[in-house]
């Protein structure tokens, strides 16, 4: 039976949900217990490619989100979820943690009008979609696994869908830096991304070191 039937065949609320639901939830928890789990700083040395893997992994789920039929929740409007988790914490963390390699730059719509790259922060970015997939969560969790269902698969196409895929390149490039033992470039335009009293270089210098530090980890000799 394909993803389909499954995703779009409906649920009474408070039934057991199927085999697709369960495994995107599944895909969704795991994502959120383990970028708690990296934030923790505990590891630093290979957070970056944890959080390569993480992301790839949470992607996975997403396209499959993305490649069923539109699912409909049992209810015209939404249930009250409550109050959303606050996010604050988490995105500090990461902040903190990926300090020197937090800012990136990418194309919002690789099919929209030309435009600048414009800037972002991993941190910011995969705190936002925690939140989007918590969302979810607590639907799921209170038995409407349809509603959960409907805003994972709305929410990826609308939002943590590209933003994932936006972290991904620039996760997937500091991973190629370290292994290619290549040097991050300049910021592009020369521009700082907010008051945090550093020049562009001494950013570099401190991407450098924590990228040689991951170098020292994975690197194997020949």
């Amino acid at each position: 039976m394909s993803d389909a039937v499954h995703a779009t065949s409906g649920h009474a609320p408070g039934a057991e949900p199927d085999e697709f639901a369960v495994q995107i939830a599944d895909s969704v928890n795991s994502f959120v217990l383990a970028l708690h789990e990296i934030a923790k700083g505990d590891e630093p040395g290979s957070a970056v490619s944890l959080m390569l893997l993480e992301v790839s992994q949470l992607l996975l789920a997403g396209g499959r989100l993305g490649a069923i039929e539109d699912v409909l929740p049992d209810d015209r409007f939404e249930p009250d979820a409550g109050p959303e988790p606050d996010g604050d914490d988490l995105r500090e963390k990461l902040a903190e943690l990926l300090a020197p390699i937090d800012v990136y730059h990418e194309v919002f719509d690789p099919y929209g009008p030309p435009e600048k790259p414009a800037t972002f922060r991993i941190s910011d970015d995969l705190a936002g979609v925690v939140t989007d997939l918590r969302h979810g969560l607590t639907h799921y969790r209170e038995g409407r696994i349809s509603e959960a269902m409907w805003w994972w698969q709305f929410s990826y196409l609308s939002n943590w869908g590209s933003t994932c895929t936006g972290v991904l390149r620039a996760l997937q490039s500091l991973v190629a830096h370290v292994r290619l033992d290549s040097p991050l470039g300049d910021i592009p335009d020369g521009t700082d991304t907010d008051d945090d009293g550093l020049t562009d270089e001494q950013l570099e210098a401190q991407a450098g070191a924590l990228m040689a530090a991951e170098l020292g980890r994975h690197r194997q000799p020949r």
